[in-house]
Formats: C-alpha cells, sequence, structure tokens
C-alpha cells in the first residue's frame, strides 16, 4: 500500500472517530467541542515546552520563537501554499462538515446490498426512482449522446485552450481535484506530454476531475450531452458540470457536501464504485461494490453514501460527466 492512499485511509479513519465521538455526547456542539473530540480521536497529548514553575525561562523562549518566527515567515508562506495542494491536508471546512453532519437515518441503507439496474426508460418510468437514496444504474441511458462520440482529452483541451480565461478560474463553486495525481491546476493537467495523456508504456496514470465554472465552455459542453431524458419535468440542473477522467486510479472514500442529488453519465471506459454507509450506521447497513460501463447513467446521494472510485481494467480511459438534480 503506498504512502497515499494510506494517508487517504488514515484521515478517513479519524474523521469516522471524530463523527462518533460527536454522536456519542448526543447534544449540541461548539467549536471547542470540536478540537477536543479530534483531539481525543487520535490520541493527543498536549506538549510540554518548559517547566511549570520557569516563568523566566518561558519568556525567553517566546521572545527566540517570535523573532525566528518572523525571520523565516516568507519560507513558510511558499511552503504553505505547496502543503495545501498535498492529499493528506484536510480540505477547508471538511473537518467542521464531516463533524456537524446531521445524524443519518438507516432506513437509506438499511437492507440495500446492491443498486438498482434499470433498462433505459421514460421519464414517466422513471419517476418512483427519481427521488431515492437508492442507488440505480440505467443502463444505455445515455449511449445516444454525442459525446460518447466526441468528447475526450484533446476535445476537452482544445477547447479550454480556445478560452484560456476558463483555466484559470477558481472559487469556492469551481473546484478542481487532483485526487492522487501530481497536478495541481487544470493548467497543468493540459500541458501534460501526450506519452502521459495516452499512459503509454512506461508512464505514470493519472485521475483528475474539475467543474466547468465557465459559461462560454459549459454552453460548447452542453451541446455534446442534453439533460439526461428520464429526470422529472422540474429537475433543475446547476450552472455547473464536473468532468472526472484518466486512468486506473479514482476517488478516495469521501461524502458529498452538496444541495442536490447527483447523477452521472459515463462516456468512457468502466468505472468501478465503492458505497458505504455512514458510521452511526456501520451496525445495521454494508459496504458493497459495482461497476458501470460506457452509456450508462448513475444516480447515487453522495450525500448518504460514502463513495470512493476507480478504473479497474489496467490501462482503460475513463470519462465521466456529472452534475446534480433536484
Amino acid at each position: 500500500m503506498d504512502r497515499v492512499k494510506l494517508c487517504d485511509q488514515i484521515l478517513l479513519q479519524k474523521l469516522h472517530l471524530l463523527s462518533n465521538e460527536v454522536l456519542r455526547t448526543n447534544r449540541g456542539i461548539t467549536e471547542r467541542d470540536m478540537e477536543e473530540a479530534f483531539k481525543q480521536s487520535i490520541g493527543y497529548r498536549a506538549p510540554r515546552f518548559f517547566p511549570q514553575n520557569d516563568g523566566i525561562l518561558a519568556i525567553v523562549y517566546s521572545a527566540i520563537f517570535v523573532v525566528v518566527l518572523f525571520i523565516i515567515t516568507p519560507f513558510l508562506a511558499g511552503f504553505l501554499e505547496l502543503a495545501l495542494g498535498m492529499r493528506c491536508i484536510v480540505p477547508n471546512n471538511y473537518l467542521i462538515w464531516e463533524a456537524t453532519r446531521p445524524v443519518s437515518n438507516c432506513d437509506f441503507c438499511r437492507g440495500v446490498d446492491r443498486p438498482i439496474i434499470l433498462q433505459n426508460l421514460t421519464r414517466d418510468e422513471f419517476h418512483p426512482y427519481a427521488y431515492s437514496s437508492r442507488p440505480i444504474i440505467i443502463k444505455r441511458a445515455v449511449s445516444h449522446w454525442p459525446a460518447v462520440r466526441l468528447l475526450n482529452y484533446t476535445f476537452l483541451k482544445d477547447l479550454y485552450l480556445k478560452h484560456p480565461a476558463a483555466l484559470d478560474t477558481l472559487h469556492e463553486d469551481c473546484q478542481f481535484l487532483h485526487f492522487k495525481s501530481n497536478f495541481q491546476t487544470l493548467r497543468d493537467v493540459f500541458r501534460m506530454s501526450d506519452e502521459r495523456a495516452e499512459f503509454r508504456a512506461g508512464q505514470q496514470p493519472w485521475y483528475v476531475g474539475w467543474s466547468n465554472c465557465n459559461p462560454v465552455v459549459l454552453t460548447e459542453l452542453r451541446k455534446l450531452y442534453p439533460k439526461p431524458h428520464f429526470l422529472p419535468d422540474d429537475a433543475e440542473m446547476p450552472n455547473t458540470d464536473f468532468v472526472f477522467l484518466g486512468y486506473e486510479q479514482g476517488a478516495v472514500m469521501h461524502i458529498d457536501y452538496i444541495p442536490r442529488l447527483m447523477w452521472q453519465a459515463q462516456l468512457r471506459g468502466n468505472k468501478s464504485w465503492i458505497l458505504a454507509p455512514t458510521p452511526e450506521c456501520d451496525s445495521e447497513c454494508r459496504s458493497f461494490s459495482f461497476y458501470v460501463e460506457p452509456g450508462d447513467a448513475l444516480l447515487v446521494d453522495t450525500r448518504l453514501w460514502y463513495h470512493g472510485t476507480f478504473i479497474h481494467s489496467k490501462g482503460e480511459f475513463s470519462l465521466t460527466i456529472q452534475s446534480e438534480y433536484g
């Protein structure tokens, strides 16, 4: 097991421990409570830098610390910029989100050990499933989309280079997810060599995702795929969609903090999914896995299910479009 994967698993374990500690208290919590719960979950003990009664020595050490901190601050700024891109750094607010999320009603996962698999169907036929928390695969539901034939890495690269401002879009609602890849920005992704982009022999695998926040790019992409025909008439789509693409790797286990349900269209390659219940439902529910094929649509309430993905066929390219509805 490589260091990155181990780090992800340790982080998820700590988040689960923290969540369980918060749930165990069964009361409202403050920021201080969350800090103390987290310290307990990792066995934290505050270090003692000086003897209890040595006040003069403490003052001297404090003064030295302030001087040293003033000297090295410019270097720390560069280090932090690098560190925040690393896989083991907790994303902004994720720890707080995890600790303060509502307690799950385990009805969403009780007795569920596989997705519902449906053949391509009409909006009326899909209506009973439209707002279910049960994972659903609709076979061949998007196989007629132009995106299945036309959308690939080269198409995306050309589109974004034609609109370079879209490469620098960065705000709270516009995310770039490098997962286990060594890319820090979307610009880095489109700078990679052709050899690596095609994952030729000797090259490192890569897998990334990002949201299309640039309206011009989003408009061009949506010409290749419509709103899924089976979604309800009143289902709204947001002003951002996600693209996920790459080889072999995927997303580590996580839960999404999004306002609506999620759908994905698997355009190229097969992708495997792992779903797990929230920690408070571990004793009543079970984890399970499944895979989707090109042309399939997938619906998962990723606000309830912990989920991770990977491309199980070695050397196979996977490309997925994702959006929300509600």
